[in-house]
């Protein structure tokens, strides 16, 4: 097995995927970004969720939001809600773990609030209710998903935003959801700072 080959097949797919699905998701990309500092704007925050990988993008975008993504600024109402053990194990525990999300949002959204759902595969369970959990809240969500969108893609209502890698592989999707959260960070920045 060629370990080097095998390496620069990796980089040449992921390249390949991004310059093609950064055609068609700009526009979507950039109207999720306004609605992102529309929530902001309006003393909103925006609550984020995913499993696994996408637990780990939900926490990444939360933190450059709150902190700093390229340029000091203040910090931007932004949460992961995967981050408590404590209220996931209970409520893994004392309901069911398809509720760990969806009984956050219930509890600290609110209308001007945004709910980010990440799931590659567009069917989680948990990311399902908690988009469930939003409409209910009467929240905009803005979905990052895999695949052909999954049931989250036709759950979505007209007002939210499906950002949708249409790609199979998990590790591929992964890595054009990092590349478009930044791309929302970089965006949510220039909006509110001006910058070029």
């Amino acid at each position: 097995m060629d370990l080097v080959s095998r390496v620069q097949k990796h980089f040449a797919e992921s390249a390949k995927l991004k310059a093609e699905v950064g055609r068609t998701m700009a526009v979507p990309i950039a109207q999720a970004a306004e609605r992102m500092v529309q929530c902001l704007m309006n003393e909103g925050k925006i609550l984020a969720c995913g499993n696994g990988g996408s637990a780990a993008d939900a926490q990444h975008f939360s933190a450059e939001l709150l902190n700093r993504f390229e340029a000091d600024r203040p910090g931007l109402a932004a949460m992961a809600l995967t981050t408590d053990a404590s209220t996931i194990t209970s409520i893994a525990n004392d309901f069911d773990f398809e509720q760990v999300f969806s009984k956050q949002v219930r509890a600290l959204g609110q209308p001007q609030d945004l709910l980010l759902a990440i799931s590659t595969s567009g069917n989680s369970r948990n990311v399902v209710e908690a988009i469930q959990a939003a409409h209910d809240r009467q929240m905009n969500v803005i979905a990052l998903t895999g695949r052909n969108g999954g049931v989250i893609g036709e759950l979505l209502a007209a007002d939210d935003i499906h950002l949708c890698v249409p790609h199979n592989n998990t590790a591929r999707i992964q890595e054009v959801h990092i590349l478009c959260l930044h791309c929302l960070c970089d965006a949510i920045d220039c909006i509110l700072l001006g910058v070029e």
